[in-house]
């Protein structure tokens, strides 16, 4: 689990907006971008490259 002061001041690198934590899969998401960010071992990869398109379901769950 992430520490809410620490997810409090993480942004998107691409778009510099909020993310939003999904504990059960283990990433933070931008809305906006529609981009998952990984969380392994507790610590966010906020890296472009390892961030995964959110699929057409996933889109609508995080609007």
């Amino acid at each position: 689990m992430l520490d809410q002061k620490l997810l409090s001041i993480l942004a998107c690198p691409v778009c510099k907006g909020d993310l939003y934590y999904d504990k059960k899969a283990k990433e933070l998401i931008c809305r906006l971008d529609r981009l998952a960010y990984p969380v392994r071992d507790g610590v966010p990869v906020m890296l472009s490259t390892e961030a995964r398109q959110l699929s057409l379901e996933e889109r609508e769950q995080f609007r």
